[in-house]
Parts: structure tokens; C-alpha cells; sequence
């Protein structure tokens, strides 16, 4: 395909790490149907396999954008920074999945809250290297770019960085669930609370802008203020996402809850 040749040319090493993690993805992806390991209640592979996935999307998306930059030592640097610190993780989370234990959130022992806090410096230096990246768009003159979809890109870039961050909500309470230990009830495979608040939402909700808005921006929508708009209301949407969150309440609630009410209403 041209667009995956486009995107090798663009950025090789970030393209190629997108496809290392594709493999990875498709080999959790089989580790969760052929093994029946647990953790907090579900397959331990599917976690691994969620972050695989959102590895891809996310250094493939990052590999087209700053194509379009000059800075070529930057952005070799920026690819290294990535690739380092999502290894990191990915090993980390692949690990702990293969040994039936948490990878987030686990300080049982010395060694796991070490290696716990190395997450989340890792992961910091990563969003503020990308936030260094958003600064460049704003810097660099792209006369070749729509004017929507440039905005899109700076604004999906500046969301993604702010919805990583909100991540520090989960490692300050050491857990993603608001009003119960994690490891409820949740939707199938992302594993969003049905019954409880689930800070993971407006997580991926917001750093998934970096997708959304671009395109958008691109194949949807003509103008710059259009796309600001809409970006604005996209941020309202995960804040809301969030204070949901917060309140302790899902937002898709389970929907035996009612009629077990009812039942229990009805019932002499």
C-alpha cells in the first residue's frame, strides 16, 4: 500500500516499531486463546494486548506527523525516546501478563514499586517529549498543509498530552476504578466498570484525539475555527467522560442492575 510506504519513508523507525508491536498484538492476541491465566478476574493477555494495539496506532500516527517537520535530528531523537520507553512498557506489561500479575498499580514488593515508578517516569518523559513535538507545529511554518488539519494535529497532539497526564489521577489512588477495588465487572476486552466510575475512559477517549482531530481535520473539515471548535467540544466531552468517573458512576451501566431491582421490587 502507498500509505504504509509513505510512512516508512517518513520516519523508518518508528514505521518499523509499528509493525514489531503488530506482531506483538496478534501474538497476545493467540496467547488469549490458547491459555487461561487470570488476573483480576480477566485473561491476563488481554492487557498486553491492548497495549500492543494502542502502541501501534500511536507510533504510526506520531511517524506520519512529524514527517512533516525539518528538525531531522529532533525527530530522530523523539523516534529513540519512544521506541526506548514503549519497549520498556511493553516488556514490562508482557512479562507480568505471562507470570499471572499486574504490571499498573503494583507495589507489592520493593522490586515492583521500583519498577512501577520507572512507568511512569518513562511514560512522562515520552508525553513531554511529544508535547516538544506539538511546540514544533506551532513553530514551524507548513504552508503545504490545510489549514484544519494542521490545527487538527496541534490540538490532537496538546489533548493527547493532557489525557496522558490525567493518567497521574490513576497512579495517585494506585488503581483506574473510582468506588471499588479494580477488577469488576467491565465491557468485553476493554474491560471498562459497568458497575463503578473507570478513570481509563476519559484516558483513552482524550489521547485518542490525536487520531481523531487530524482526520478531521483533513477529510472532514474545511477550517481552522471549525476544527478549534470542534476540538474544544471533543476536551469538554472527555472532561465530562472523567468527572463521570470521578463521581464513582459508569458510563455504561450493567444492564442486569435494573432488572434485578425490578425483580427485587416485585418479589412478595
Amino acid at each position: 500500500m502507498e500509505l504504509l510506504q509513505e510512512l516508512h519513508l517518513r520516519n523508518p523507525s518508528l514505521a518499523i516499531f509499528g509493525w514489531l508491536s503488530l506482531f506483538g498484538t496478534a501474538v497476545c492476541a493467540l496467547m488469549i486463546l490458547i491459555t487461561d491465566t487470570e488476573v483480576l478476574g480477566i485473561n491476563a493477555w488481554i492487557k498486553p494486548t491492548k497495549f500492543f494495539l494502542s502502541t501501534v496506532i500511536f507510533v504510526w500516527s506520531m511517524a506520519w506527523y512529524v514527517g512533516y517537520l525539518k528538525q531531522a535530528a529532533i525527530i530522530n531523537v523523539y523516534s529513540w525516546i519512544v521506541i526506548v520507553v514503549l519497549s520498556f512498557e511493553l516488556i514490562w506489561i508482557t512479562y507480568q501478563a505471562a507470570r499471572g500479575e499486574t504490571s499498573h498499580f503494583n507495589t507489592s514488593t520493593s522490586f515492583h514499586s521500583t519498577m512501577w515508578s520507572f512507568m511512569g517516569g518513562a511514560i512522562s518523559v515520552m508525553t513531554i517529549s511529544t508535547l516538544f513535538i506539538g511546540v514544533l507545529f506551532f513553530q514551524q511554518d507548513l504552508p503545504e498543509l490545510p489549514n484544519a488539519y494542521l490545527w487538527g494535529i496541534r490540538t490532537g497532539i496538546i489533548l493527547f498530552v493532557i489525557f496522558a497526564f490525567e493518567g497521574g489521577m490513576m497512579g495517585g489512588q494506585n488503581a483506574h476504578t473510582v468506588g471499588a477495588t479494580d477488577g469488576g465487572e467491565g465491557l468485553k476486552f476493554l474491560n471498562w466498570s459497568v458497575t463503578h466510575g473507570d478513570l481509563r475512559i476519559a484516558h483513552f477517549v482524550g489521547m485518542h484525539a490525536l487520531q481523531v482531530l487530524p482526520l478531521l481535520g483533513f477529510y472532514v473539515i474545511s477550517s481552522s475555527r471549525s476544527i478549534l471548535a470542534v476540538s474544544i467540544l471533543y476536551f469538554l466531552i472527555a472532561v465530562a467522560v472523567m468527572v463521570q468517573a470521578l463521581n464513582g458512576k459508569p458510563l455504561i451501566q450493567k444492564k442486569t442492575q435494573v432488572s434485578e431491582v425490578i425483580e427485587h421490587e416485585a418479589a412478595p
